[in-house]
């Protein structure tokens, strides 16, 4: 009798294991969750924070935002990849994860394989090209007029190599002949310091970041990358108004993913709870006084998304003659 018993557990063991997920899911979250943000404070951060607290008002769980800059977001978001797929290692990050392929020749994850893609949280309609106020130009051609001066000493600055901003700052130099020193850093947060304080002069910018430091005068905004007009910068021209052709890019998006294998009742909950959020008024006040816009879609229109973001950046890379590292 003993031997039987053994072989028909054996036999029934693979039936429990299959379960054990579904069983994990019906009762999600049952502890604390948390969201990796892979870089230090900037846009995703933000989008990040207001996600969690509405979360944590849902789940009745902790929802903790963990900061791990570093390398455009590409180590933390192989931590996340390689975390157990049950629901409790997120990752928010921006539009850049669809850059680093690009980028980057060897990365520890493939972002169409690696990670279950949740949903595109909010996004922005374009980038700002803000200068400090000591720059003396006011549009983008006295920019590139200074930019081709023999004494041109102008850097730009980004969250980090293969960051979109950085393609950005590099498909300006592209499209106009200029030259600008790129200077990277471990975050948006660190390079809008010192673009208001002038170590830096130039940089593409964020609306979370930099709206407020615009509507100050602690910068100088003189083009936007959308396709038109920002209603909340109407008197600041698009590139192609400032004399740039084919130069437009959306203002990026930010994003939640899960580890590979989530189980699809948990992806789907996680989608279903950031749907919830968005409708939540005090949720939508915060990203509109970011200039941020909602968005909330399903994981597989998140999943054709994400693949052809992942082509397109991979084009703009190409245009702007960025080396992989």
């Amino acid at each position: 009798m003993g031997t039987r018993l053994l072989a028909f557990l054996g036999l029934l063991a693979p039936a429990l294991i299959a379960l054990c997920p579904a069983v994990d899911a019906q009762s999600y979250p049952s502890r604390m969750i948390t969201i990796v943000v892979p870089f230090a404070a900037g846009a995703p951060d933000s989008v990040a924070r207001v996600m969690a607290k509405e979360l944590q008002a849902q789940t009745a769980q902790s929802v903790i935002v963990e900061n791990r800059p570093a390398a455009n977001g590409t180590i933390a978001t192989e931590a996340v990849a390689k975390a157990p797929p049950d629901g409790y290692t997120l990752l928010v990050t921006s539009a850049s994860i669809a850059v680093n392929p690009s980028i980057y020749r060897k990365l520890g994850y493939d972002v169409l394989t690696d990670l279950e893609a949740v949903t595109a949280i909010c996004r922005t309609e374009g980038y700002v090209l803000a200068l400090n106020p000591s720059v003396p130009a006011r549009t983008v051609q006295e920019l590139v007029a200074l930019a081709r001066a023999p004494n041109n000493r102008l850097s730009y600055g980004s969250p980090g190599i293969g960051n979109t901003l950085h393609l950005a700052g590099e498909l300006l130099k592209a499209r106009t002949g200029i030259d600008m020193t790129h200077v990277p850093y471990r975050g948006a947060g660190p390079a809008i310091t010192d673009l208001l304080s002038g170590q830096i002069q130039v940089m593409f910018v964020t609306a979370p970041l930099s709206l407020a430091h615009i509507q100050s005068g602690r910068l100088r905004p003189i083009a936007f990358t959308g396709a038109k007009r920002w209603p909340v910068l109407p008197d600041v021209p698009t590139m192609a108004e400032a004399g740039v052709a084919d130069f437009v890019m959306d203002g990026g998006w930010y994003s939640l993913f899960a580890p590979a294998k989530t189980p699809a009742d948990i992806v789907a909950r996680l989608h279903h709870n950031v749907k919830v959020a968005l409708e939540a008024p005090e949720v939508r006040n915060a990203y509109a006084a970011l200039g941020l816009d909602p968005l909330g879609i399903s994981p597989a229109e998140f999943k054709r998304f994400l693949a052809e973001q992942v082509r397109r950046y991979a084009e703009l890379v190409a245009i702007a003659k960025i080396e992989p590292q």
